[in-house]
C-alpha cells in the first residue's frame, strides 16, 4: 500500500537559504533592513506583552549553542543559534541559525526558516533602531570595527535608517577589511579602510564594535572616545567576552535589551550591579529619554534578544505570503482520527 499524500494540515512553510537570498534581492536589502527596523521597533513598543527569559546556553571550550524563545501570547517563536569563533579557520561560519514560529492556540508550527542570514539582517536592524534613538542627529560617519560576516549588514542598515554616507573600516585581519570594502562597492557609501581602531573612529558619530574572539578584549579604550559619540557594542554575547574598557562605561549612558541576559553576557558584566542602565524599550515608548544633548556618550550594549528574532520571523512570514519564496515541508502528522496515530503509520506500509 502506498502512503497517503500529506494533507495541507501537515505542511509547514519553509524558507531555505536559497529562498531567503532570492527574497532579499527581490525586495532590496536596504528596504528589508529599513522595514525590519520598523517592525523591531514596533515590537519593542509592546515589550511588556512578551514572555521573556535569558537564552538557554550550552557552553563549551569551542563555543556556545543557544536556544532563544519568546511569545506574545498569540504566536510563539524560537531560534537555534551557535557561536564558534574558531570555525572560520576551518572554512565554516562562526554563527549559524534556524528558527520557527508556531500558533499558540494549537501549538502547530506556521514557519520554519534558515536564520543565519536573517540573524545578520535583524542584528543590523536592531543596531539601526537603537542608533535612531541614541546617535547624534545628522551624523554621517560610522566606524565599523570588526569586519567579519556582520559588517556590511551593519553599514547598510545605518545608511538606510540613519542616513550615514561614510563608513570607516578596521579589522586586525586586513583581508577582512578588504572583503568588506569590496562588498560595499556600489552601495553609495564612501568606504575608508583604516589601519587601527583609533584611526577608524576619527570623525565618527556612530561606532560599532563587532568582534568574534571569545575573551575579554579591549577594542576601544577610554582615551579614544570623545564626547557626543554613540557606540553599538554588539560583539559581546556570552560570559567572559567583552570589547570595551570599563572606563568607557563609566562615562557613557548605557542602554540594554533585557537586563537579566545582558548582566551575564554584555559589556556590563564588567560592572557591579549598582551600575545604572536603561532598558531600550523604555526609550522606544517614550518613558525615558534617549539622547539628551550633543556631548552625551551613549552605549547600546547589545547581546541580541529573542524578541528581535521574533520580529524577524514575523516579518518574514508576512513577506512570503503569495510568493514562491518558500517550500512546503511535510512536518506534522495528520491522521484521519487524531487519536489514531498508530493506524496512520500502519496504513503507510
Amino acid at each position: 500500500m502506498t502512503a497517503p499524500l500529506p494533507s495541507q494540515k501537515a505542511m509547514v512553510p519553509f524558507v531555505s537559504v536559497e529562498n531567503m537570498m532570492r527574497l532579499v534581492h527581490h525586495l532590496g536589502i536596504e528596504r528589508v533592513l529599513a522595514e525590519l527596523t520598523d517592525l523591531i521597533e514596533e515590537d519593542f513598543g509592546r515589550w511588556e506583552s512578551f514572555d521573556k527569559t535569558p537564552r538557554v546556553a550550552s557552553h563549551s571550550r569551542d563555543g556556545v549553542i543557544e536556544l532563544m524563545p519568546t511569545s506574545d501570547g498569540t504566536i510563539y517563536g524560537f531560534k537555534y543559534v551557535n557561536g564558534h569563533p574558531k570555525n572560520t579557520a576551518e572554512g565554516l561560519q562562526t554563527v549559524t541559525a534556524f528558527g520557527l514560529l508556531a500558533d499558540v492556540a494549537t501549538g502547530y508550527p506556521v514557519l520554519l526558516t534558515e536564520m543565519t542570514l536573517l540573524t545578520a539582517l535583524r542584528t543590523a536592524a536592531t543596531s539601526a533602531m537603537a542608533a535612531r534613538h541614541l546617535a547624534p542627529k545628522g551624523g554621517k560617519v560610522m566606524a565599523m570595527i570588526g569586519n567579519g560576516a556582520q559588517a556590511e549588514f551593519q553599514a547598510l542598515a545605518m545608511k538606510a535608517v540613519c542616513g550615514i554616507d561614510t563608513v570607516r573600516l578596521y579589522d586586525i585581519d586586513p583581508r577582512a577589511t578588504q572583503k568588506t570594502a569590496r562588498n560595499l562597492e556600489g552601495s553609495g557609501l564612501t568606504v575608508i579602510p583604516c589601519t587601527s581602531s583609533q584611526q577608524a573612529i576619527e570623525g565618527a558619530a556612530i561606532v560599532t564594535t563587532c568582534t568574534a574572539d571569545k575573551q575579554f578584549a579591549t577594542i576601544l579604550t577610554d582615551n579614544m572616545v570623545g564626547p557626543g559619540i554613540h557606540i553599538n557594542a554588539i560583539g559581546g554575547d556570552c560570559p567572559g567576552k567583552t570589547e570595551l574598557h570599563k572606563d568607557i562605561l563609566l562615562r557613557a549612558d548605557c542602554f540594554v535589551e533585557y537586563p537579566p541576559q545582558t548582566w551575564i553576557e554584555g559589556e556590563i558584566q564588567q560592572m557591579d550591579r549598582s551600575y545604572p542602565i536603561t532598558e531600550l524599550w523604555q526609550v522606544v515608548t517614550g518613558q525615558v529619554p534617549g539622547r539628551r544633548d550633543e556631548r552625551q556618550i551613549t552605549l547600546f550594549d547589545s547581546v541580541g534578544f529573542a524578541i528581535e528574532d521574533f520580529s524577524a520571523l514575523r516579518y518574514l512570514r508576512n513577506q512570503i505570503v503569495g510568493t514562491d519564496f518558500y517550500q512546503e515541508l511535510d512536518m506534522i502528522a495528520d491522521p484521519d482520527d487524531p487519536r489514531d496515530l498508530f493506524g496512520m503509520l500502519q496504513r503507510a506500509r
